[in-house]
């Protein structure tokens, strides 16, 4: 397969140009800030305000007191 000198450079050129706008795109890219995907970070304290929150929660029976049902 023997290529002549204008198939090599215009191969050339085409990878050079596809470096370039890749490079382009990245540049252009980097100013948008991402989303985060899944869960948000919760804190340490985790543990405790689960049962923190099972206190001050009132229950059901509770409710049906409040309201004369």
């Amino acid at each position: 397969m023997d290529l002549s000198g204008l198939e090599v450079w215009i191969i050339i050129i085409l990878v050079v140009g596809i470096i370039a706008s890749n490079l382009a795109v990245l540049k252009y890219s980097a100013k948008f800030k991402m989303p985060q995907f899944g869960d948000p970070k919760k804190p340490n304290n985790e543990s405790h305000s689960d049962t923190d929150s099972d206190k001050t929660e009132p229950s059901a029976d509770s409710d049906n007191n409040k309201t004369g049902h």
